[in-house]
């Protein structure tokens, strides 16, 4: 018998976890808290900055596009919420994945939402950059080109490091240092400032709607 690929595959009993697991960890987190945790991930920095390039590119069918993306998320948030019910232990999809598929998958989705989050925070963080500087540019401040975005990221630009991004992320892990009850109050301030900024802007462009730009001649694109 294959003792190391039994080992491998090897699953956690869900009743045995749950009844030796105990956290010490202070639950903080309300519905409330929680659902504005889920808002703030959903309308991060590219509704605000990737939406006029994708317009640019699909069009109209930007529209549809955002359909099927609200689609797939509901299919996502469906299952998660199916595996929390099953699995009600922290570990998000690390854990869900060695009580149902086996130690080796769950090692793998657990590298995998590390590097997720990686690539999520550097894009997050570079978008921030982005708008912190135009904020800086009204003002007449412009920061050294070399302090202004990473090494090679900006055609004919010398640079080589992106110093509002690497700021922004320190302030936020010394934010979340100091605790969940300090980081979800600011968490719910900022999701409610930006619902505030997305409404504002859907009632002041609605107006500006002009059905034939949605049209091929006589046949509405689709």
């Amino acid at each position: 018998m294959d003792l190391s690929h039994t080992r491998l595959l090897r699953k956690k009993d869900i009743n045995a976890m749950l009844a030796t697991y105990h956290s010490p960890l202070k639950k903080e987190l309300k519905t409330f808290d929680l659902t504005m945790l889920g808002i703030g991930a959903i309308i991060g920095t590219g509704i605000f900055v990737l939406t006029g390039t994708g317009a640019l590119t699909a069009g109209p069918g930007l529209m549809i596009s955002f359909v099927l993306a609200a689609i797939a998320c509901l299919f996502a948030s469906l299952c998660y919420a199916e595996f929390a019910a099953m699995v009600p232990e922290s570990g998000s999809a690390y854990t869900y994945a060695y009580t149902t598929l086996g130690e080796i998958v769950a090692f793998i989705i657990g590298w995998d939402l590390m590097l997720e989050y990686l690539f999520a925070v550097s894009t997050v963080s570079a978008g921030w950059s982005g708008y912190f500087q135009l904020f800086l540019a009204g003002f007449g401040l412009k920061l050294p080109a070399a302090l202004s975005a990473a090494a090679g990221s900006v055609p004919g630009v010398t640079s080589y490091f992106n110093l509002p991004a690497f700021t922004i992320i320190i302030l936020i892990t010394t934010l979340l240092s100091l605790g969940v009850k300090e980081t979800k109050r600011v968490n719910n301030v900022m999701v409610v400032i930006k619902l505030a900024v997305v409404l504002l802007f859907i009632f002041t462009a609605v107006r500006f709607i002009k059905p034939a730009n949605v049209s091929n001649g006589t046949t509405p694109v689709m």
